[in-house]
Protein backbone atom coordinates (compact mmCIF):
# COMPACT_ATOMS: atom_id res chain seq x y z
CA UNK A 1 0.00 0.00 0.00
CA UNK A 2 1.09 3.60 -0.60
CA UNK A 3 2.35 5.41 2.45
CA UNK A 4 2.02 9.18 3.00
CA UNK A 5 5.60 10.06 2.03
CA UNK A 6 5.30 11.78 -1.34
CA UNK A 7 4.40 15.36 -0.45
CA UNK A 8 6.72 18.03 0.85
CA UNK A 9 6.70 18.43 4.66
CA UNK A 10 5.56 21.65 6.24
CA UNK A 11 7.86 23.93 8.14
CA UNK A 12 6.77 25.70 11.31
CA UNK A 13 3.98 28.16 10.63
CA UNK A 14 3.50 27.04 7.01
CA UNK A 15 0.80 25.00 5.33
CA UNK A 16 2.16 21.77 3.94
CA UNK A 17 2.74 21.72 0.19
CA UNK A 18 0.83 18.67 -1.02
CA UNK A 19 2.13 18.73 -4.58
CA UNK A 20 3.62 15.29 -5.34
CA UNK A 21 7.38 15.37 -5.72
CA UNK A 22 7.81 11.93 -7.28
CA UNK A 23 6.28 10.03 -10.18
CA UNK A 24 4.99 7.51 -7.66
CA UNK A 25 3.23 10.30 -5.82
CA UNK A 26 1.76 11.67 -9.04
CA UNK A 27 0.43 8.22 -9.93
CA UNK A 28 -1.18 7.91 -6.50
CA UNK A 29 -2.76 11.34 -6.85
CA UNK A 30 -4.19 10.44 -10.27
CA UNK A 31 -5.57 7.18 -8.87
CA UNK A 32 -7.30 9.07 -6.08
CA UNK A 33 -8.79 11.62 -8.48
CA UNK A 34 -9.94 8.94 -10.94
CA UNK A 35 -11.52 7.02 -8.06
CA UNK A 36 -13.15 10.21 -6.77
CA UNK A 37 -14.69 10.80 -10.20
CA UNK A 38 -16.40 7.40 -10.00
CA UNK A 39 -17.37 7.78 -6.33
CA UNK A 40 -18.85 11.26 -6.73
CA UNK A 41 -20.34 10.40 -10.12
CA UNK A 42 -22.18 7.35 -8.79
CA UNK A 43 -23.09 8.48 -5.27
CA UNK A 44 -23.13 12.26 -5.41
CA UNK A 45 -21.15 14.55 -3.14
CA UNK A 46 -23.12 14.05 0.06
CA UNK A 47 -23.26 10.25 -0.10
CA UNK A 48 -19.68 9.82 -1.30
CA UNK A 49 -17.03 9.02 1.30
CA UNK A 50 -13.27 9.25 1.65
CA UNK A 51 -13.12 5.53 2.45
CA UNK A 52 -15.09 4.83 -0.73
CA UNK A 53 -12.58 6.84 -2.73
CA UNK A 54 -9.54 5.09 -1.26
CA UNK A 55 -11.18 1.69 -1.66
CA UNK A 56 -11.83 2.35 -5.34
CA UNK A 57 -8.28 3.68 -5.75
CA UNK A 58 -6.75 0.71 -3.96
CA UNK A 59 -4.75 3.00 -1.67
CA UNK A 60 -4.35 3.29 2.08
CA UNK A 61 -6.54 5.81 3.88
CA UNK A 62 -3.39 7.61 5.00
CA UNK A 63 -2.48 8.24 1.38
CA UNK A 64 -5.60 10.33 0.98
CA UNK A 65 -4.47 12.72 3.68
CA UNK A 66 -1.08 13.06 2.02
CA UNK A 67 -2.80 15.03 -0.71
CA UNK A 68 -6.14 16.24 0.66
CA UNK A 69 -7.49 17.41 4.00
CA UNK A 70 -11.15 16.66 3.35
CA UNK A 71 -13.81 15.44 0.96
CA UNK A 72 -14.47 19.06 -0.01
CA UNK A 73 -10.84 19.53 -0.97
CA UNK A 74 -10.65 16.50 -3.25
CA UNK A 75 -13.95 17.53 -4.84
CA UNK A 76 -12.50 20.96 -5.67
CA UNK A 77 -9.40 19.29 -7.09
CA UNK A 78 -11.56 16.88 -9.08
CA UNK A 79 -13.44 19.70 -10.82
CA UNK A 80 -10.09 21.19 -11.89
CA UNK A 81 -8.79 17.76 -12.88
CA UNK A 82 -11.79 16.97 -15.08
CA UNK A 83 -11.62 20.41 -16.69
CA UNK A 84 -7.95 19.79 -17.46
CA UNK A 85 -8.68 16.32 -18.84
CA UNK A 86 -11.31 17.78 -21.15
CA UNK A 87 -8.92 20.52 -22.24
CA UNK A 88 -6.12 18.03 -22.90
CA UNK A 89 -8.47 15.82 -24.92
CA UNK A 90 -9.92 18.57 -27.11
CA UNK A 91 -7.08 21.07 -27.57
CA UNK A 92 -4.66 18.97 -29.68
CA UNK A 93 -7.49 18.04 -32.05
CA UNK A 94 -8.80 21.56 -32.59
CA UNK A 95 -5.24 22.91 -32.88
CA UNK A 96 -4.70 20.64 -35.87
CA UNK A 97 -7.86 21.84 -37.65
CA UNK A 98 -7.34 23.57 -41.01
CA UNK A 99 -9.53 26.58 -40.14
CA UNK A 100 -11.71 27.99 -37.37
CA UNK A 101 -15.05 26.66 -38.63
CA UNK A 102 -13.56 23.18 -38.80
CA UNK A 103 -12.03 23.66 -35.36
CA UNK A 104 -15.48 24.22 -33.83
CA UNK A 105 -16.84 21.08 -35.50
CA UNK A 106 -13.88 19.02 -34.31
CA UNK A 107 -14.12 20.56 -30.85
CA UNK A 108 -17.77 19.59 -30.47
CA UNK A 109 -17.25 16.10 -31.86
CA UNK A 110 -14.33 15.43 -29.52
CA UNK A 111 -16.30 16.86 -26.58
CA UNK A 112 -19.22 14.52 -27.29
CA UNK A 113 -16.82 11.59 -27.41
CA UNK A 114 -15.27 12.66 -24.12
CA UNK A 115 -18.67 12.87 -22.43
CA UNK A 116 -19.56 9.36 -23.55
CA UNK A 117 -16.37 8.11 -21.94
CA UNK A 118 -16.72 10.26 -18.81
CA UNK A 119 -20.44 10.60 -18.13
CA UNK A 120 -19.74 11.48 -14.51
CA UNK A 121 -18.49 14.91 -15.57
CA UNK A 122 -22.02 16.31 -15.82
CA UNK A 123 -23.07 15.21 -12.34
CA UNK A 124 -19.82 16.45 -10.82
CA UNK A 125 -19.97 19.86 -12.51
CA UNK A 126 -23.67 20.23 -11.70
CA UNK A 127 -23.06 19.43 -8.04
CA UNK A 128 -20.18 21.90 -7.97
CA UNK A 129 -22.75 24.69 -8.37
CA UNK A 130 -23.92 23.93 -4.84
CA UNK A 131 -20.81 22.38 -3.27
CA UNK A 132 -18.13 24.76 -4.57
CA UNK A 133 -19.57 27.56 -6.66
CA UNK A 134 -16.17 29.09 -7.40
CA UNK A 135 -15.00 25.85 -9.04
CA UNK A 136 -18.28 25.57 -10.94
CA UNK A 137 -17.97 29.07 -12.34
CA UNK A 138 -14.25 28.67 -13.07
CA UNK A 139 -14.90 25.51 -15.09
CA UNK A 140 -17.27 27.26 -17.47
CA UNK A 141 -15.31 30.51 -17.63
CA UNK A 142 -12.06 28.77 -18.55
CA UNK A 143 -13.79 26.48 -21.03
CA UNK A 144 -15.46 29.40 -22.80
CA UNK A 145 -12.26 31.43 -22.65
CA UNK A 146 -10.63 28.75 -24.83
CA UNK A 147 -13.50 29.01 -27.31
CA UNK A 148 -13.11 32.79 -27.40
CA UNK A 149 -9.37 32.50 -28.02
CA UNK A 150 -10.04 30.18 -30.95
CA UNK A 151 -12.65 32.53 -32.39
CA UNK A 152 -10.44 35.59 -32.08
CA UNK A 153 -7.52 33.76 -33.65
CA UNK A 154 -9.77 32.68 -36.52
CA UNK A 155 -10.99 36.24 -36.96
CA UNK A 156 -7.41 37.51 -37.00
CA UNK A 157 -6.63 35.03 -39.81
CA UNK A 158 -9.66 36.25 -41.77
CA UNK A 159 -11.48 32.91 -41.53
CA UNK A 160 -14.58 34.18 -39.72
CA UNK A 161 -16.30 37.50 -39.07
CA UNK A 162 -14.15 40.16 -37.47
CA UNK A 163 -16.60 41.15 -34.71
CA UNK A 164 -16.57 37.88 -32.76
CA UNK A 165 -16.88 38.48 -29.04
CA UNK A 166 -17.39 36.92 -25.65
CA UNK A 167 -21.09 36.59 -26.46
CA UNK A 168 -20.36 34.39 -29.47
CA UNK A 169 -18.05 32.23 -27.35
CA UNK A 170 -20.68 31.75 -24.63
CA UNK A 171 -23.32 30.94 -27.26
CA UNK A 172 -21.14 28.18 -28.70
CA UNK A 173 -20.19 26.95 -25.23
CA UNK A 174 -23.82 26.78 -24.15
CA UNK A 175 -24.82 24.91 -27.29
CA UNK A 176 -22.05 22.39 -26.72
CA UNK A 177 -23.07 21.80 -23.09
CA UNK A 178 -26.64 20.94 -24.03
CA UNK A 179 -25.66 18.85 -27.04
CA UNK A 180 -23.31 16.97 -24.72
CA UNK A 181 -26.18 16.32 -22.34
CA UNK A 182 -28.55 15.18 -25.08
CA UNK A 183 -26.18 13.13 -27.23
CA UNK A 184 -23.37 12.34 -24.83
CA UNK A 185 -25.38 11.33 -21.76
CA UNK A 186 -28.84 10.43 -22.98
CA UNK A 187 -28.29 8.94 -26.45
CA UNK A 188 -25.25 6.78 -27.08
CA UNK A 189 -26.50 5.57 -30.46
CA UNK A 190 -26.57 8.92 -32.25
CA UNK A 191 -23.79 9.58 -34.75
CA UNK A 192 -21.70 12.25 -33.07
CA UNK A 193 -19.96 13.11 -36.34
CA UNK A 194 -23.32 13.96 -37.88
CA UNK A 195 -24.42 15.90 -34.81
CA UNK A 196 -21.22 17.92 -34.95
CA UNK A 197 -21.69 18.51 -38.70
CA UNK A 198 -25.24 19.85 -38.25
CA UNK A 199 -24.26 22.04 -35.30
CA UNK A 200 -21.26 23.30 -37.24
CA UNK A 201 -23.45 24.24 -40.18
CA UNK A 202 -25.59 26.20 -37.71
CA UNK A 203 -22.51 28.01 -36.40
CA UNK A 204 -21.32 28.80 -39.90
CA UNK A 205 -24.64 29.73 -41.49
CA UNK A 206 -27.16 30.41 -38.72
CA UNK A 207 -30.88 30.18 -39.42
CA UNK A 208 -30.87 32.21 -42.63
CA UNK A 209 -33.28 30.71 -45.16
CA UNK A 210 -31.57 29.08 -48.09
CA UNK A 211 -32.83 29.15 -51.64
Amino acid sequence: MDQPLDAAPATAGEARDKTPRTERGRRTLRKLLDAAAIEFGERGFHEASISGITRRAGTALGSFYTYFDSKDEIFQALVRYMSEQLRDHVTPLVSAAPDEISAERIGLESFLGFVREHKEIYRIIDEAEFVDYASYRRHYETTVARVRQRLEAGAARGEIRADVSEIHAWAIGGMNVFLGMRYGLWDEDADISEIARIANDFVANGLVKRD
